[in-house]
């Protein structure tokens, strides 16, 4: 069953598909509200707190490619599953690149598309539980605040892109278990991933110039021939 605090926003100028995922996703639990333009799509998630949105490419006003670079460009981190015909390599790239985080080509399959919901919501961070421990990740002295989108290391405040802590949220869920380049990819950049798998590494070293200053413990590790890990290790020189 579905997390029923989970807020959707769904965007698409074709009625008859609009009505049909907005009934679709309500029944699986979710609340859900539609809207077939990208005007009133930015003007909703200016006042609204969603925690998805499905995005149409197709739009009578301009493109969902264009809603989603405005939506970034105005610091808005809700994460995006594009849903379109489109089904060019070139085109998926675009869409990534403007921030993107998920991609599902019609037709689609109903399976296929809760699943997709599921896992970006998952690592969106959201979650609704009454314990407040379940709000906050650790490791050593990192501390995450997912309702607030807070990194702490000891008392210093962190800032993070909404990429960076996607990733490292992932990291800290795994703690102490080594993962490949290609699952942490498909994880936190959707699956199938599509785009320069050196990725990882640049992000990667965005994270440890922000978090591993000289004399802390090393959180973040490279792992020769397999892969990466999070834990607390010796601390840098």
């Amino acid at each position: 069953m579905a997390d029923e605090a989970a807020r959707l926003l769904i965007v698409d100028d074709d009625p008859e598909l609009l009505r049909f995922l907005v009934d679709e996703l309500s029944e699986a639990g979710f609340r859900c509200s539609g809207c077939d333009n990208g005007q009133d799509a930015l003007l909703r998630l200016r006042q609204e707190q969603f925690q998805l949105v499905l995005l149409d490419w197709t739009l009578p006003d301009f493109s969902g490619i264009e809603v989603c670079r405005r939506l970034r460009n105005s610091g808005n981190t809700t994460p995006v599953l594009m849903l379109t015909a489109r089904d060019d390599i070139d085109e998926r790239v675009n869409a990534l690149d403007a921030g993107v985080d998920d991609y599902l080509t019609k037709p689609f399959n109903l399976k296929e598309l809760h699943a997709r919901v599921r896992a970006r919501l998952r690592s969106g961070s959201y979650q609704r539980s009454d314990d407040p421990s379940s709000e906050q990740l650790s490791l050593g002295d990192l501390q995450i605040q997912l309702l607030e989108r807070k990194v702490l290391r000891g008392e210093q405040e962190i800032s993070l892109s909404q990429r960076e802590f996607d990733l490292l949220c992932h990291f800290v869920r795994n703690a102490d278990a080594v993962q490949s380049r290609q699952s942490i990819l498909e994880a936190v950049w959707g699956s199938p991933f599509v785009g320069d798998p050196n990725t990882l590494d640049v992000y990667l070293g965005y994270l440890r110039k922000k978090l591993e200053k000289s004399g802390q413990p090393q959180l973040l590790h490279t792992i020769r021939g397999a892969g990466f890990m999070a834990r607390v290790g010796a601390p840098k020189p």
